[in-house]
């Protein structure tokens, strides 16, 4: 059983109706979550401590029951109590040629694959897929690591060096060699299951 405080310990307003979606808990506003752990089992009991944050983004937490009375139990998965998972990872970007050579350097020393978006500020489809790749890294982090570069920000020997002619593109280096490439003309989402495809097909 997880560890219960008395209510007169928490100084929290009573807490607003659960909206649960798809299996998914959601807090109506920004709060606090303090985790403690009552079980080192797999499926454990927590006792969640809730006081009212600053309005920021906040993760969410999958669970399959949850009570609510200014002290809340919610029955979670070991692997579900990390909020730091995050849900899209910023694509770092290179500013020149220097970069991009040690970049594939290391990769190759590493032994690791390369994404890399060749975009620029003007290209709305550019503006568009970058978030979308940035949530397609978070299923290949830390194996395989995701980059961009504006085109407009490097010299033009790297943008000629790549093959790059239309944006955005995106492109596979392996072993500092360029592998295969996509070029992005039409919706994001095809393009992003497009660049998984060919992430998938590297492997």
């Amino acid at each position: 059983m997880a560890r219960v405080l008395p209510p007169s310990s928490i100084s929290t307003p009573p807490s607003p109706p659960v909206s649960d979606r798809g299996g998914t808990i959601l807090v109506p506003f920004p709060r606090r979550l303090e985790v403690t752990q009552s079980s080192p089992t797999s499926s454990s009991i927590f006792t969640l401590q809730i006081s009212t944050l600053p309005r920021s983004r906040y993760g969410r937490t999958d669970a399959v029951s949850a009570v609510w009375s200014g002290l809340e139990e919610v029955q979670l998965t070991g692997d579900q109590v990390d909020d730091n998972d995050p849900s899209s990872i910023e694509l770092l970007p290179i500013t020149s040629e220097e970069q991009f050579d040690r970049i594939l350097a290391e990769a190759q020393q590493l032994e690791e694959s390369l994404i890399i978006l060749w975009m620029a500020n003007w290209c709305r489809k550019c503006i568009y897929l970058k978030p979308k790749l940035e949530k397609l890294a978070v299923d290949y982090h830390p194996r395989i690591r995701f980059y961009c570069v504006d085109v407009n920000s490097v010299p033009q020997r790297l943008v000629n060096r790549a093959g790059i002619i239309k944006m955005p593109t995106i492109q596979l280096w392996k072993d500092s060699k360029r592998e295969a490439e996509i070029i992005g003309g039409h919706k994001a989402w095809l393009v992003v299951n497009e660049v998984r495809q060919m992430i998938e097909n590297e492997d």
